[in-house]
């Protein structure tokens, strides 16, 4: 473990960061937010966004929330970022104006509080993602550590959850990749997504049921309404069957 000092100073029992005033937000200026240099694969790309895009277009929480991919995640005003593939973080908003450096990024002190979930996708066996990363995103207290790996590049597991007891991220064996506190869970699903079909990463509610792309619920809304106007259509010609019934009996 590192044993770097969080740059925010207290941490509640509820996992809540105490947010600094903005008049003690430390400089930035020699950060680098931004250095053009992640280059992903086709497959993370999409995954990726269907990790973000369904929470934008389909999930109805009673909070705010920010859903990024691919964002830096500082923790420390000495300390390398964290970049961890998705990160959902509740409770939370995008300030309106996302070009200052100090909203380009997830900045623990600036948001107060640190992401609720980190997802990183694994697409070798040269990252580190269950040892030294492990390690850092416990250290910037991330209640829950997500680890996809679709090719089983470091295990033959392909989904992990690590959920922050204390001061670690202690593995979940129990398999139930359900997160309370936020009312999601995660769940592997085969199915076609963007024209390619493949085992997915999906969010899902605490019953297992998928959160819907924007897509999905587009075709969903369709369904319904031709199934509506069936309904209507049959209806209409049971009354005028009934209308056609009763002439013939003389009624009127």
């Amino acid at each position: 473990m590192m044993n770097n000092p969080i740059i925010v100073p207290t941490y509640h029992s509820d996992g809540i960061v105490g947010p600094l005033a903005p008049g003690d937000w430390p400089s930035i200026d020699h950060i680098e937010t931004e250095d053009d240099a992640p280059m992903d694969n086709v497959f993370s790309e999409k995954q990726m966004r269907l990790l973000t895009e369904p929470l934008y277009t389909s999930w109805k929480p009673e909070q705010t929330f920010v859903a990024l991919s691919n964002v830096g995640l500082f923790y420390g005003v000495d300390l390398p970022a964290l970049v961890p593939d998705v990160l959902l973080s509740v409770g939370v908003r995008l300030p309106e104006d996302l070009f200052p450096k100090l909203h380009r990024s997830y900045f623990i002190w600036k948001y107060g509080r640190p992401p609720d979930v980190a997802i990183v996708i694994v697409s070798n066996n040269r990252g580190g993602e269950d040892t030294h990363k492990l390690s850092r995103y416990a250290d910037a207290r991330v209640a829950n550590y997500i680890i996809f790996d679709p090719e089983q590049h470091l295990s033959d597991t392909k989904l992990r959850l690590y959920r922050l007891q204390q001061s670690q991220l202690v593995l979940d064996d129990s398999r139930e990749f359900k997160i309370p506190t936020i009312g999601l869970g995660v769940k592997l699903w085969s199915g076609r997504y963007e024209q390619t079909d493949s085992l997915w990463l999906r969010w899902s509610t605490l019953d297992g049921e998928l959160i819907a792309t924007g897509s999905e619920s587009t075709a969903s809304a369709q369904e319904q309404v031709k199934a509506e106007a069936l309904r209507a259509d049959a209806a209409e010609q049971e009354t005028a069957r009934l209308l056609e019934l009763l002439r013939k009996h003389g009624i009127q």
